[in-house]
């Protein structure tokens, strides 16, 4: 009787071990996280879940809530263990690693023909490594300016549009005109707490590349006339202006909202999705508008790293995880998420939505500014992280502070810079 309980028990405990995946009765379970953080976005991911869930009993999806602040480490000590969720949310700057790694699925044979044509070309640049495409582009953010309206309207300085934005020349011009000169109003605030994507990004607009690859693949850093014309801008704000504190250098883009709605700076760049935590914190009565960030040589061009859903290579249906992706990523479906982060969905039929061409809160301006952006220059670089953290970072932060010259500046980037490509490259 005994020995009979104990069978009884073991096989209750092997069913309980068996893999979440997949049921006895054939329906399957897949793990979708996600790292949406904003209420109203987690709301459109948990409802889009629902949804999913009622139309197929036989494939359930389970909500996983992921972290920004740590997905890279917690995705790859998952995909170490063999317990990655089956459905991935990231952002594309991040996959290269994890794609050369073998750790993701390539997607190019399980997308539909819809989501493939919907999606521009420039966008899935982002995701593709090799020959493969290892995540699905779906949401995307430039920067913008974020101004006080009412500030620039008594300064009488000409308003920016998309259609005609200042120069980086006329940026300058404008913010010294703005701030008072003694160091009690600027005319911008530059929270660059993490000062490298901002630079690179926002150099495309005047022909700045940075990284150049040769015909055998290989990489090298070269910081050029154009690579120059973004950081000696916020340098000369800072140092030769006064019109940028360098107080906010060190900061990130919450951090200067304080100082913004209380009367301090006229502008700070942000990206696109900090309109709505400004909605919601700026005072009554505060009247804020978005600015295209300026242009140059390049025009509005700038580079953005899109929020990407991939599938875990690991996964033992992936075709259904693909299926599950491209419910969540439909025109309306991708509307809704674009409107719960705030932020631009790469998909031309979602980007057309009458919902993201209004004047308020400054969706128009976001949404002409689609058109112009790019993959990030650093996007299929091996070995960035290592170059932004050891070399690039403090190099840009010893320039805006200071602390170095421009000359210095090009010299760490490149020499100390192409020291550690090269390791990556043999």
């Amino acid at each position: 009787m005994r020995a009979r309980l104990l069978t009884v028990v073991l096989l209750l405990l092997l069913a309980g071990c068996t893999s979440g995946g997949g049921h006895d009765d054939g329906r399957i379970t897949l793990r979708f996280q996600s790292l949406a953080w904003q209420q109203e976005s987690v709301e459109a991911n948990k409802e889009l879940v629902a949804e999913w869930n009622a139309a197929h009993p036989d494939v359930s999806v389970e909500y996983v809530q992921g972290s920004w602040d740590s997905v890279h480490d917690q995705l790859l000590t998952a995909f170490e263990g063999g317990e990655a969720p089956d459905v991935i949310h990231d952002a594309s700057d991040d996959l290269a690693d994890f794609a050369y790694g073998g750790y993701l699925a390539d997607l190019t044979d399980l997308l539909s023909a819809r989501l493939k044509s919907d999606v521009p070309q420039r966008s899935w640049r982002t995701t593709t490594f090799g020959d493969g495409i290892y995540g699905v582009p779906f949401l995307q953010e430039p920067r913008v300016l974020i101004a006080n309206a009412a500030w620039l309207k008594q300064s009488g300085v000409r308003i920016p549009t998309p259609e005609d934005p200042w120069t980086w020349t006329e940026f300058r011009s404008v913010t010294r005109k703005l701030g008072d000169g003694d160091g009690g109003r600027y005319g911008v605030a530059w929270p660059l707490k993490e000062p490298v994507s901002a630079t690179l990004n926002l150099s495309l607009s005047a022909g700045g590349q940075l990284f150049h690859r040769d015909a055998d693949g290989r990489v090298t850093v070269r910081f050029g006339a154009a690579d120059a014309v973004v950081p000696s801008t916020i340098h000369d704000q800072v140092d030769t202006d006064h019109s940028a504190p360098g107080s906010t250098l060190g900061s990130g883009g919450s951090d200067t909202l304080p100082g913004f709605f209380g009367g301090r700076y006229a502008m700070v760049p942000l990206g696109f999705s900090y309109r709505q935590q400004i909605a919601q914190q700026a005072p009554e009565g505060f009247d804020w508008q978005v600015l295209p960030a300026p242009a140059g040589a390049d025009g509005l061009a700038q580079g953005v790293s899109p929020q990407t859903l991939s599938v875990a290579e690991d996964s033992p249906h992936k075709k259904e995880a693909a299926a599950f992706v491209d419910f969540l990523l439909r025109p309306e479906n991708m509307v809704r998420l674009a409107l719960g982060d705030w932020m631009l969905p790469t998909g031309t039929e979602a980007l057309a939505d009458p919902a993201l061409h209004t004047a308020k809160d400054g969706w128009s301006t976001g949404t002409a500014l689609a058109a112009h952006l790019r993959p990030a220059p650093a996007q299929s670089v091996r070995g960035y992280p290592e170059w932004k953290d050891k070399v690039a970072t403090p190099a840009f932060q010893e320039y805006y502070s200071g602390a170095i010259g421009l000359d210095e500046l090009r010299t760490r980037l490149e020499r100390d810079g192409n020291l550690v490509l090269a390791r990556y490259q043999r």
